[in-house]
């Protein structure tokens, strides 16, 4: 038979075949995308005439466009819905695909073609893109060590594919963890209707009778909020910290203590003192010294703030009779009561009027609004029933498919993020993105957000905006193939709409009545917005030094130790934990995606803060303006160019931390 990923797709918008790909059809696809990569390499450096950007640079472009698509198809499945021979797969490819990338940027005769053209490049007559594409080929050879001696890049190679393992062992661990535990309710006090309608359906979907408690977010984050029964929290909260460090096979300490040595092995094969030194070359930041006191200035008002509110919640504590110091079980169930009572605030009164749909509905109005695109609903065969489609366009002209997967399920690794099944270019015709958003909300009828919820549907919106909405010929930098402290700023700055007073008028009605939400809940919720960010701020900032201490210096022999060195020394408080622990920390270790690089969402946020402010200085959260230009120099531009050139052409200039810390409510901290 066909094998359908080898095909022609003449379906709707070109999208896969989802209905007739099987899990068999993947290795014979990979097999034969390698092989068709190999041959294009070859015929590259085969080819007797002299480098030029087009038989070379275009033709890199070109070499694994089969392997693209099969990837693309097989790793967005792999990470939303899991099952064995998927997780085989996927450990069986990760050597596979490193050796496969280490071929092509060891391979000498490849590398001197490129290192010609670059050599060259005043001469070459090449657009402003296209020397932007140059250089980004360059440098990416050099650092994968395309310039080393054989033995060295033997080395690199084998590292390389070892790091490629590591992380998908990672990964899978973390997975299995949070798939097999879970705890039976049988002491509801304290839940609201929505968390224990949540907790029914995680019973249904494992075939069980009654309640229970995951380690789905969206589900032990409000267990934690609610439930009076502090054991069970204590139980459920201990559960979701351990995840990767209970033992056994899927106990992820070695591996991270393995991926520290070989990362700083890499580094060290290609001359940097450090992988933070690295890591952090090509970014925004430039060095770890900047991300380092980035970091610290955000810290110290976060810590003072979050223990003034520590000694607040300990006082509920102990007047409910408890003795001893606040726990990490503790906080958000007191935090809890303590917003209830300051502001007159909840999230149960809130989440009837944020519905699944209706959030939805309100991150396509916004996109419409800005930047004039429309959504039509698809029925076309998507890989899973919860999935669903639509078709984007703007003014007529087709412009992206968008698939929205929003619900948790045992197949689905943890978290939220955006991917595409096929991204935009133009090289030989235009292709238009396919972009699609994963989210772990909870599964209930109707699905209703908790503001988290929201903001993070949100957040992944505006990612996936940076990917329809782009407009550049190369593949190599659409997108968000961005610096990585630059790609979350279009994610975290399309959050700051659901905030505004119109959209929330608009589209936050109660599921049932329709009505809107009422003015006083509206003015409750503004009085929250900075509500415990003394917490959330030293959660996620602790994690970030602990991820760029793990890789600012010789590897740790024991990251669990060096882990708590760093939070000893930046007077982590008792009751609040990292936000990810090394442990399950999936942004580090699964991948080195994020590796030295988690800061970066707080780098972003400076200039979230900082270009939402360009709109409100207008007087207009949709001033028509300001939305072209940001359309201009970010959405559209991808990597185009470095980025702090295109977001100074967006805003002028580069912003202080300042804005940070006011929209978190930190300035007086």
């Amino acid at each position: 038979m066909t094998n359908p990923l080898l095909t022609d797709w003449t379906g709707p918008f070109g999208l896969p075949p989802f209905d007739t790909i099987t899990d068999a059809d993947f290795g014979p696809a990979f097999d034969a995308a390698l092989t068709e990569g190999r041959a294009a390499i070859a015929a590259i450096t085969g080819n007797p005439e002299p480098a030029t950007f087009a038989n070379t640079i275009e033709a890199l472009e070109r070499a694994d466009r089969l392997l693209d698509r099969v990837s693309g198809i097989f790793y967005n499945l792999a990470g939303s819905d899991s099952n064995p021979a998927r997780e085989a797969l996927s450990r069986d490819l990760a050597p596979k695909l490193s050796a496969y990338s280490s071929e092509i940027t060891s391979n000498a005769a490849l590398w001197s073609r490129i290192r010609a053209l670059w050599e060259a490049r005043d001469s070459l007559d090449l657009t402003a893109e296209q020397a932007r594409v140059l250089m980004l080929y360059h440098r990416m050879f050099l650092r994968a060590g395309a310039a080393l001696e054989p033995g060295a890049a033997a080395r690199m190679a084998a590292v390389k594919s070892r790091l490629a393992s590591l992380g998908t062992q990672f990964t899978q661990n973390l997975l299995a963890d949070e798939r097999d535990w879970f705890m039976p309710l049988t002491d509801l006090a304290g839940l609201p209707e929505f968390v224990v309608d949540t907790a029914r359906t995680a019973a249904t979907e494992r075939g069980l009778e009654g309640h229970v408690v995951t380690l789905n977010r969206s589900l032990i984050v409000p267990f934690l909020q609610y439930s009076t029964r502090r054991d069970l929290r204590e139980k459920a909260y201990e559960a979701w910290v351990a995840r990767g460090a209970n033992g056994g096979e899927t106990d992820n300490r070695a591996i991270a203590a393995e991926t520290l040595a070989l990362r700083h092995e890499r580094a060290a094969l290609l001359g940097y003192p450090s992988f933070a030194a690295y890591k952090l070359e090509p970014e925004m930041a430039g060095t770890p010294d900047k991300v380092h006191d980035l970091l610290m200035r955000v810290w110290a008002p976060a810590r003072a703030a979050a223990t003034r509110d520590a000694a607040a919640i300990e006082a509920l504590l102990h007047a409910d009779g408890f003795t001893g110091p606040l726990e990490p079980w503790d906080w958000r169930y007191y935090a809890e009561k303590r917003r209830a009572r300051l502001h007159d605030f909840d999230e149960a009164t809130l989440k009837p009027y944020l519905s699944l749909d209706a959030m939805i509905a309100a991150a396509f109005d916004v996109a419409h609004r800005l930047f004039g695109l429309e959504f039509r609903p698809l029925e076309v065969p998507l890989y899973h029933p919860d999935a669903r489609a639509w078709e984007v366009t703007r003014h007529g002209r087709h412009m992206a498919v968008f698939i929205g997967d929003y619900f948790a399920r045992s197949s689905k690794r943890s978290g939220a993020w955006m991917s595409n099944f096929r991204n935009q270019s133009r090289l030989d015709g235009e292709v238009r993105p396919v972009v699609v958003n994963v989210c772990n909300f909870a599964k209930s009828d109707p699905a209703l957000l908790s503001w988290d919820d929201a903001r993070t549907l949100f957040h992944e919106f505006g990612h996936a905006l940076h990917g329809m909405l782009t407009d550049v010929t190369y593949g190599f930098i659409s997108g968000t193939s961005v610096a990585r402290d630059f790609v979350e700023l279009p994610s975290q700055l399309f959050e700051h709409w659901l905030e505004v007073p119109e959209v929330i008028e608009t589209h936050a009605r109660h599921w049932q009545t329709g009505a809107p939400m009422p003015a006083d809940l509206r003015a409750r919720l503004k009085g929250a917005a900075t509500w415990d960010q003394g917490f959330a701020t030293v959660e996620f900032v602790a994690s970030a030094l602990v991820d760029l201490a793990f890789h600012d210096g010789p590897p740790p022999a024991d990251p669990m130790q060096k882990q708590a060195e760093v939070l000893e020394a930046i007077g982590m408080p008792h009751a609040i934990r990292m936000r990810h622990a090394t442990p399950h920390f999936a942004h580090v270790f699964a991948g080195d995606g994020y590796s030295s690089g988690y800061y970066s969402y707080m780098w972003s946020e400076v200039m979230d803060a900082d270009a939402f402010e360009a709109f409100e200085e207008t007087g207009d959260a949709f001033d028509a303006a300001t939305a072209e230009k940001l359309e201009r120099f970010i959405l559209s531009a991808g990597g185009s160019d470095e980025a702090e050139t295109l977001y100074r052409a967006f805003r002028g200039q580069m912003p202080g931390v300042e804005a940070l810390l006011k929209g978190r409510g930190l300035v007086d901290a």
